[in-house]
């Protein structure tokens, strides 16, 4: 494969996470994309802020390509998990319009940076923190698509909405009734394994 045809397919596949990620915002209310899902406070609005970060980080600051864009919720100083959560004044355009632009000097390093080109990761432990532009590039897909599942995930408990893309949502056909039949068959597999199970291999478990 040509370093050409390579650099395709990497922006192909960042481009298809980011697509689906900042999907999963759209018909939603402001309450909806910041409500946060999880104990640990997963919330949609964040998991966008979050992945914008890394992308102006990993893909833009690692290679010596600063964008300049203010990132308050990462400078020293800040609060813990500052980046997975918006604040309200920090808007939905606000948050959207970032990611568009961590878009833009990303795709600008990929075009512009040979995928061997090296760089440092200043908040990797010293003498291990040196990445090329492949490794990068293929981080931040891991990354973008970890969330983008993350973001699925809320969004169907939310409003049940569920979907890889627009027009394409790669579940099996059904209506609410046979998804709940299905639900309940799940629940009673699982109910019925738990019960099988022996005291010794429940014990491995816990």
């Amino acid at each position: 494969m040509t370093a050409s045809a390579a650099r395709t397919d990497l922006h192909r596949y960042l481009q298809t996470a980011r697509d689906a990620l900042l999907w999963k915002l759209e018909g939603l209310s402001e309450y909806d994309i910041r409500r946060p899902l999880t104990p640990t406070g997963t919330n949609l609005l964040g998991l966008v802020k979050h992945v914008a970060s890394m992308e102006l980080a990993y893909l833009g600051d690692v290679f010596g390509r600063p964008s300049g864009e203010p990132l308050p919720w990462l400078e020293d100083g800040a609060e813990p998990n500052a980046d997975m959560w918006a604040t309200a004044d920090e808007s939905r355009a606000f948050v959207v319009d970032l990611y568009h632009r961590a878009w833009a000097h990303a795709d600008a390093t990929i075009d512009a940076l040979a995928l061997d080109a090296t760089g440092k990761v200043p908040w990797w432990p010293s003498g291990r923190n040196e990445v090329t532009l492949h490794h990068a590039v293929v981080r931040m897909i891991a990354e973008t698509h970890r969330h983008a599942g993350h973001a699925d995930i809320v969004r169907e408990l939310i409003d049940g909405d569920v979907g890889e893309r627009r027009g394409q949502d790669s579940m099996a056909s059904g209506d609410p009734a046979w998804w709940e039949d299905h639900r309940r068959r799940l629940e009673r597999a699982a109910q019925a394994a738990g019960r099988e199970a022996s005291p010794r291999t429940r014990d491995t478990y816990l």
